[in-house]
């Protein structure tokens, strides 16, 4: 069955944007009676039959309800350097999406060498891949931060920093993490946190972990860290 992103939606009907029905219509060639799901973002999931098909305005007649549609018991904040290849960090993004994550945050740090995304490209992806994954939560987009204001604005949660210094103690994740619990996972650049990065986490509270004895592109470390923690809670 087909999933659409409605996230004004209301009431026993909603009427898609001229786009998406173009798409049912031209496309998928759905006709009056058609099953279809939609997902507002806010943990519902709809599911109707196209009521009026019309390529500029269908509308859908809403048959039932699922409220909180497959809620976590916890939430997951990744905390990602940008990357000088664009494509990397999109992918990160697409994949969390669809394993489950609630929040990204482009961390700028020390090494980190593009400082800049693009957010209206990157909801557009958030957007497709919670669509594909079924997911009834949008995950939210942050502004970039700076290392610095992050870390001191973060005082709940399972926080974590995984880095790559070797000469330094580091736990593996599940020694840190325990399953239910919100988490917060700090993943440097391509050059890695710097020292001193890694010293002022820990004085706030972040713990340094591993993701195993690979060397991990940071797009890698990423997904790792949000498997780890979905891993854990299953």
């Amino acid at each position: 069955m087909q999933v659409f992103y409605a996230p004004d939606i209301e009431g026993d009907s909603y009427t898609l944007d001229e786009s998406e029905s173009r798409h049912i219509i031209r496309v998928l060639r759905m006709r009056r009676g058609s099953e279809i799901r939609l997902i507002d973002g806010r943990g519902n999931l709809y599911e109707g039959i196209v009521a009026e098909p019309d390529q500029k305005a269908s509308v859908i007649s809403i048959n039932r309800v699922y409220r909180g549609f497959e809620k976590r018991k916890y939430k997951l904040h990744i905390a990602i350097s940008p990357l000088k290849n664009p494509e990397r960090f999109e992918w990160f993004v697409e994949k969390s999406v669809e394993i489950g994550i609630d929040a990204i945050t482009p961390l700028i740090c020390h090494n980190t060498e593009k400082k800049d995304i693009k957010p209206g490209r990157i909801s557009n992806i958030i957007i497709s891949a919670m669509k594909q994954s079924l997911k009834a939560n949008l995950t939210v987009l942050n502004d970039p931060s700076s290392f610095s204001d992050f870390i001191s604005g973060v005082k709940s949660g399972s926080r974590m920093i995984a880095h790559c210094q070797h000469g330094s103690a580091r736990k593996s994740i599940s020694e840190v993490y325990k399953a239910g619990s919100d988490a917060v996972i700090l993943i440097g650049p391509e050059g890695d946190f710097i020292e001193s990065e890694v010293a002022e986490a820990a004085s706030m509270g972040f713990i340094p972990v591993h993701l195993g004895s690979s060397r991990l592109r940071t797009e890698t470390a990423g997904i790792a860290a949000c498997h780890s923690v979905y891993f854990l809670n299953q």
